[in-house]
């Protein structure tokens, strides 16, 4: 049983959330305030942690920002509905997935269980084994990235993400792929969250030694990992 930890300071909505979540299967702790999220969070008791962007004390970036400083711990924002800024600024941060308020509880599960899957499974449809390619070595086991051999501290669904265009380098992988693929869900229409994960991926890995973009956007199609030759 997976246990959430559902951070949000509006009680009626976090106790109906939190009762629908049990009925799914779920363990679910509730937190009222930012300070206690960001504790209960980094303590490592909870599997997946959905934080509310407005709370009282620390707000949901606060809590996101100080917790993956210690923490990669999945986190499922949720924001204000029709506020761009707040998904963006929640998946710049470091989370995993984003749903606008009020959300529909049977979507809400369905992030989640995307979520928990892309943090407790490998690639199920390639054999385990190191996959290197340049300066990076994926190793499906461990789901880990090492660049130079160090290792890069990257979300669950940043790895996913980067997982499938490593296993198609040098391939155009179309978003709608890439979502289904690595988010495990369809791409919807003025969904930023694949966009910024491949920001965050772009970040954290940099350019290639020769100073080319190391994942290419493909206009209009998708994104490709580029191949080194020679």
């Amino acid at each position: 049983m997976a246990r959430l930890l559902l951070a949000d300071d509006d009680e009626e909505l976090s106790d109906m959330l939190a009762e629908y979540l049990r009925g799914e299967g779920f363990d679910v702790d509730i937190a009222r305030d930012g300070e206690e999220a960001l504790v209960r969070a980094v303590s490592g008791e909870c599997d997946l942690v959905v934080l509310d962007v407005m709370m009282p004390g620390r707000n949901g970036f606060d809590v996101l920002r100080e917790l993956r400083r210690k923490s990669l711990t999945p986190v499922l924002m949720l924001t204000a509905r029709g506020s761009d800024t707040d998904s963006v600024v929640g998946l710049e941060l470091g989370a995993d997935d984003y749903l606008p308020k009020p959300c529909n509880p049977r979507v809400l599960v369905a992030r989640i269980r995307a979520v928990l899957r892309r943090a407790e499974q490998g690639e199920p449809d390639r054999a385990d084994g190191d996959l290197a390619i340049g300066d990076i070595v994926m190793q499906r086991g461990s789901r880990r990235i090492l660049q130079d051999g160090a290792p890069v501290e990257l979300t669950s669904t940043e790895y996913s993400v980067l997982a499938v265009l490593l296993d198609e380098v040098g391939r155009v992988v179309g978003k709608e792929a890439l979502c289904e693929r690595a988010l495990g869900r369809k791409l919807t229409r003025y969904d930023r969250s694949l966009d910024m994960h491949i920001s965050n991926l772009r970040r954290k890995l940099g350019p290639l030694a020769g100073g080319e973009e190391r994942i290419q956007t493909v206009r209009g199609v998708g994104y490709l990992y580029t191949r080194l030759e020679g």
